[in-house]
């Protein structure tokens, strides 16, 4: 099957990011054309579906490196506390509380957010119990997802329902890996999610690097979050999180940390260095209180640096383009107005987010060959219009109701702002019975 997306501005996001008034031409899974597309390309193989792209941006799709796909139930009732407390008091509660169902439930409402919102691929951090049903959600939904099972083999304030020890912990994880790995027609992959160094021993952080050197699995954990965060790891254990995350072996161009606000000069340097990745989540951070990380210093030193909108409970929303709008924003009161262009802040969203996860030959713009991950964006609207530079349109202006198709690895998802495969009212309608649910076993 060919599909035809006609007539529209295609932003590519390669090299030099062009961009071209023309079609995208898709075949099965894979791009074919970029440009203006010739009856001769359009013959053989069968009917040709047709995309009206008039007045629409057509560009690749969200790369959304780091969510919680197991926090979108929790959306409304974690408010206004900073992170340790939202975390032993509101968060890691409600993790424990749940089930299958729940779970379930919670990645649909996660996933149809996020794929009408122009998302193609993510980065998934789970819970420490019933993943299995987080993966089965990604394949129904036709998404991109690198996910895990949370890691917590110690801590403090960890409720009895998230706790394990750290053979159950990797028993368990490598199970996962061994089920899940390229399921769901290819798309799905795994990540070793060990949560953060306050609730992980030595012995589990090492391990899990040692799995990833052996099965090319990513890694995946949250570093240099909140000041309050840093003070706490210093005083239990002597050191900064980065510094022991390197000692432990957990690091490279495999492994995907989240925030990174409060990196120091050396310490952007040594990830530079080791070719670790960083996952810009600017809407949490705000939230939290956490602060404001230094993506222009990160981005000179040539850290790769992804983007994603972390979970419900601390965004509240799980849109890619209000990361994308914070993003850009806010690295121009943190260093100057020039410091992250449209341009720029549109690449980290984009193809800088495959290039985090290693998969940039794959995705994460449109050239001919790579995977069909794609949105068409409407420009037309009263709040993008007259016109002007396409890149700051869609930067500045552009929300996700603009988003009017989504293609992943050329299947439609999303048409005409509906998912094909998540029932809307369905979704919806689960999604408040589990959550009801939930609160009640939490007790909170």
């Amino acid at each position: 099957m060919k599909t035809l997306i006609r007539g529209g501005t295609v932003v590519t996001l390669g090299a030099g990011n062009v961009v071209v008034e023309g079609d995208l031409l898709i075949e099965g899974s894979r791009i074919v054309a970029v440009g203006k597309v010739s009856s001769r390309a359009l013959a053989g193989g069968g009917p040709v579906r047709l995309v009206d792209a008039a007045g629409c941006a057509v560009m690749p799709g969200f790369v959304q490196a780091h969510v919680h796909l197991c926090q979108a139930l929790f959306r409304g009732m974690a408010d206004d506390l900073p992170l340790l407390t939202w975390l032993r008091e509101r968060v890691w509660p409600l993790e424990a509380a749940h089930d299958e169902a729940s779970l379930a439930a919670s990645a649909e409402l996660g996933l149809l957010e996020m794929m009408c919102a122009g998302t193609t691929t993510i980065l998934d951090m789970g819970t420490v119990h019933a993943y299995d049903a987080v993966f089965d959600a990604c394949a129904r939904a036709g998404i991109r997802c690198f996910g895990g099972k949370t890691m917590m083999d110690t801590g403090d304030g960890v409720p009895e329902g998230l706790s394990e020890s750290t053979e159950e912990s990797l028993r368990e994880s490598d199970r996962l890996r061994e089920t899940w790995t390229n399921k769901g027609e290819g798309r799905l992959g795994y990540a070793y999610a060990p949560r953060f160094i306050l609730s992980c021993t030595e012995r589990l952080f090492r391990e899990t690097a040692e799995r990833s050197r052996s099965t090319g699995a990513r890694l995946h954990s949250h570093i240099a979050e909140h000041p309050d965060e840093r003070t706490a790891v210093r005083h239990a254990l002597g050191k900064d999180d980065l510094a022991l995350l390197r000692d432990y072996g957990f690091f490279g161009p495999k492994t995907l940390l989240a925030h990174g606000v409060q990196l120091r000069d050396e310490e952007m340097d040594v990830l530079a260095s080791d070719g670790t990745r960083i996952v810009h989540c600017p809407s949490a951070n705000l939230k939290l209180g956490s602060g404001i990380a230094r993506v222009r210093d990160l981005d000179t030193r040539g850290v790769v640096v992804a983007m994603g909108a972390d979970g419900a409970p601390c965004n509240n929303n799980m849109d890619p383009w209000m990361e994308l709008r914070h993003a850009a924003l806010l690295a121009k009161l943190k260093n100057s107005t020039t410091s992250l262009p449209a341009r720029r802040a549109l690449r980290l969203a984009t193809i800088d987010g495959a290039r985090a996860l290693g998969i940039d030959d794959q995705t994460g713009s449109l050239e001919v060959g790579k995977l069909a991950d794609v949105a068409v964006v409407r420009l037309d609207a009263p709040h993008v219009e007259p016109g002007g530079d396409v890149f700051s349109r869609l930067v500045y202006a552009c929300t996700a109701r603009d988003v009017d198709h989504v293609f992943v690895s050329g299947d439609w998802v999303v048409r005409h702002g509906e998912h094909r495969r998540l029932d809307r009212d369905v979704v919806l309608g689960r999604a408040r019975a589990q959550s009801r649910k939930l609160v009640a076993r939490a007790g909170l």
